[in-house]
């Protein structure tokens, strides 16, 4: 009798279990490791479905080996949690092995590694490397030239998106209720297709959720405790764009061709972003440039001359110091979404490196906003030089950013020049967003045309208000100039601002950069509350719970207690504003008030 001694990737793609039902494998007593089962059950436990894969596939071998006769046993001892823990160090595999040796076994196995160190180690072993046939995989049905994503949940009907970018349409794609055992069976076809294909990688793996990039479909599974139910989700690039195919100016392909080393391509999700950046990508390969990739996952549609790099022990600034080392000329950075991911990003931009980055936004505006407060405001001109917007698969604008030192437009003294950004629009070169620091805040103002009202006033107004509301809640100003206002409070807050000997709006105007007028209201403006709004208050043992009505949802207010500004805050759902009582502003306001009655709402005058 020959005995045989099952590693877990044989056991997990099938291979062992193919060979008994094919007959190769005949009067043999099979071992599977205790530290393979242990590994798995821990798997398991941790709802990966690696876990689930193999456990299913040690039951069919049990039944498998009644059916043809085999003996098939659990051999040796229970590992360590530091040899589960580091199984992918070689913990697991060096147990397996030494399993081999004690029992003068043949070790069948579909890892390549494994297969090496057991020649090595002079034990005799077995490569199984079946072929999976592509058409094989379940999932595939279910796409056809259009589909950019599959849907497929437990208990609904599956779904698919349909159509070009921009314009999909998500539509029933059959007539059956999916249910849980046919999902686990998909991904257990995907996870053996994993396991044996150099196409297929394993990118992220957490309790209840799994990411996998199969050639180049992006398969993410999710269920319990990580979704409520099984869920399967496949998206699929429909088209891959070159440069040619887009309406481009010959101006912009200069500055893409010449001068543009700090690229963004902004758009909502399905937009055509990623299709942009792959045309990008193989455009500059083309031209003789040095291109690599970070993603994570990686689904770039680029040319085999592009290596494409993910997280190096779970982080990009990892990766970037390699990256650094192999001296590329463009980065394509796919998606930007973390803190850490800007500020990597912006890192390697300044060391030199030419940077695509792809980011969500629902405008060009939008995306140059998430960079404000993640890296220093001077230098975002050096990081961003050219920012374009995609939209329904078309480049629908593209923005120009640049330094300067000088008077916002709307001010007019000399001694208000500041480092301002310009964002022009790239294809006229007109002037329509300055981003300067206004007090203590990094702004985006938008440049008015045609002698309208100058969004600095607006500005003004909004920052000035908020600053005095800390004495008077409902104090009011007015323009005068674009360096001088009139505030508008209760007389009897006049001398706290003023101060003694006028110290206090001497600091108040150097901080604001503006001459201040401070005015007492009338009995009439003193009656005047036109944005207070009602509202019913709950405590609970965790939070203050505040209900306005519903026409206030997404709207801001500020909350006020005592005639003292506490916070700005936005109207959430069903009109609810949640404030937590460990939070500054739980903490402050509980401090601060007694009942209902001392809090006032007021509606943000945007």
């Amino acid at each position: 009798m020959t005995t045989i001694v099952a590693d877990t990737s044989v056991i997990i793609n099938g291979n062992l279990s193919e060979q008994i039902k094919s007959g190769s494998i005949r009067n043999s007593e099979i071992i599977i490791p205790q530290a393979v089962f242990d590994e798995l059950q821990s798997q398991a436990s941790n709802h990966k479905e690696q876990g689930f894969v193999g456990l299913e596939q040690i039951q069919k071998l049990n039944k498998l080996s009644k059916d043809f006769g085999l003996k098939i046993i659990l051999k040796g001892s229970h590992p360590e949690i530091d040899d589960i823990k580091f199984a992918a160090s070689g913990r697991i595999d060096a147990l397996i092995i030494d399993i081999a040796k004690q029992n003068n076994a043949v070790l069948y196995t579909s890892d390549k590694v494994q297969h090496l160190v057991a020649e090595a180690e002079d034990v005799k072993t077995v490569f199984l490397q079946p072929k999976i046939i592509q058409e094989e995989l379940e999932f595939l049905k279910f796409f056809d030239n259009s589909t950019m994503s599959i849907h497929l949940k437990e208990n609904q009907y599956p779904l698919a998106k349909r159509g070009k970018p921009g314009e999909f349409l998500l539509t029933k794609i059959g007539e059956d209720i999916l249910t849980k055992d046919y999902l686990k069976m998909i991904s257990s076809q995907i996870l053996s297709a994993t396991n044996i294909s150099d196409s297929s990688t394993v990118e992220i793996s957490k309790t209840g959720a799994s990411v996998i990039q199969h050639d180049d479909y992006r398969i993410a599974i999710t269920f319990p405790p990580f979704s409520e139910s099984y869920e399967i989700t496949i998206v699929h690039p429909t088209v891959k764009l070159s440069l040619d195919d887009y309406t481009i100016s010959e101006s912009l392909m200069e500055r893409l061709t010449d001068r543009a080393e700090g690229i963004v391509i902004s758009g909502s999700p399905g937009s055509g972003k990623s299709t942009l950046a792959s045309g990008l990508a193989n455009f500059y390969h083309d031209q003789g440039k040095i291109v690599k990739t970070f993603e994570s996952p990686r689904d770039l549609q680029v040319n085999s001359g592009i290596t494409q790099y993910s997280k190096l022990d779970g982080s990009f600034d990892n990766t970037a110091d390699i990256l650094l080392l192999v001296r590329p000329d463009y980065t394509i950075f796919d998606e930007v979404r973390r803190r850490e991911d800007f500020t990597t990003f912006s890192d390697l931009r300044l060391t030199g490196v030419g940077m695509i980055g792809v980011i969500h936004a629902n405008s060009p505006l939008d995306a140059i906003q998430r960079f404000i407060g993640k890296i220093e405001l001077g230098i975002i001109p050096n990081v961003l030089d050219t920012v374009v917007f995609v939209n329904n698969g078309d480049i629908e604008k593209v923005y120009d950013l640049e330094l300067k030192v000088k008077v916002p437009t709307g001010m007019t003294e000399s001694d208000l020049a500041r480092p301002v950004i310009e964002i022009r629009n790239f294809e006229d070169n007109v002037l329509e967003h300055e981003i300067y620091t206004f007090g203590e805040e990094n702004v985006i103002v938008p440049v008015v045309k045609h002698g309208e009202k100058a969004g600095i006033e607006k500005l003004a107004e909004d920052k000035i208000k908020d600053y005095f509301k800390k004495y008077d809640s409902n104090a009011l100003v007015e323009i005068l100039s674009a360096n001088r206002v009139k505030v508008i409070v209760n007389e009897d807050r006049i001398a706290s601002i003023i101060g003694r000997g006028g110290v206090n709006i001497n600091e108040i105007e150097k901080f604001l950069n503006v001459h201040i007028d401070i005015v007492a209201k009338d009995s009439e403006l003193l009656s005047l509350t036109p944005n207070d709004v009602s509202f019913t208050f709950s405590e609970s043992k965790t939070g203050l719970l505040f209900t306005v009505n519903r026409e206030y949802t997404s709207m801001y207010v500020d909350i006020h207690a005592n005639e003292k500004f506490f916070a700005t805050v936005r109207v959430g759902k069903k009109g609810q504003i949640k404030i937590l009582k460990r939070s500054d502003i739980g903490r402050n306001l509980l401090n601060s008030t007694t009942s209902q009655n001392d809090i006032q709402l007021f509606l943000k005058d945007f």
